[in-house]
This record gives structure tokens, C-alpha cells and sequence, in this order.
């Protein structure tokens, strides 16, 4: 990919946790970054910001489109806009 090609949006799949030995939550975080390390060290940044305690990552990977259906077309939209979007979810137990 050259310079001038506009970056995919990186999706990054795991859960996360308000406080240590809590209830997990799922969640996607969107964003655009040069690479998979910038994008994993901006999402962890950006967790910590909105007060997670602890998270666990287990997939990255760029999204082949648009979402259809909301909240993660927001989220989508929000990361072509230079913001790291976060969406969390139940997961059940």
C-alpha cells in the first residue's frame, strides 16, 4: 500500500473489564493506524482512557466494508474520522 491509499479500518476483537476479577464485557474496537502494533498500543490507550482495568485482545484484522447496522456503523464511521471507537457488548458466561 502506497502513501496516498487511505488505510483500512482495523477492527479489534477481545473483552474488557472495569475492574480487576469483574464482569467482562466483549468488545470491537475501530480504528485507523499505519500498522497492527500502532493500532493494538491505540487501542489499549484509548481503553484505558474510558477506565478499563484490564483487557484482552484476541484478533485484529482490517474490515472489508461498511457494517449494515448499528452501533459498530457509527463506530465505523467515527474511525474513518480519526477516532479510536470503542463498542462493548454482554458476552455470556
Amino acid at each position: 500500500m502506497n502513501d496516498n491509499e487511505e488505510r483500512p479500518v482495523t477492527i479489534i476483537t477481545g473483552r474488557v473489564w472495569k475492574k480487576k476479577g469483574g464482569k467482562p464485557e466483549g468488545v470491537h474496537v475501530m480504528l485507523v493506524a499505519p500498522d497492527d502494533d500502532s493500532a493494538v498500543r491505540r487501542a489499549l490507550e484509548s481503553l484505558a482512557a474510558e477506565g478499563y482495568a484490564e483487557a484482552e485482545l484476541d484478533q485484529i484484522g482490517d474490515m472489508e466494508g461498511e457494517p449494515n447496522d448499528e452501533p459498530h456503523l457509527s463506530a465505523f464511521q467515527g474511525a474513518l474520522e480519526g477516532e479510536v471507537s470503542i463498542v462493548t457488548f454482554e458476552v455470556p458466561l
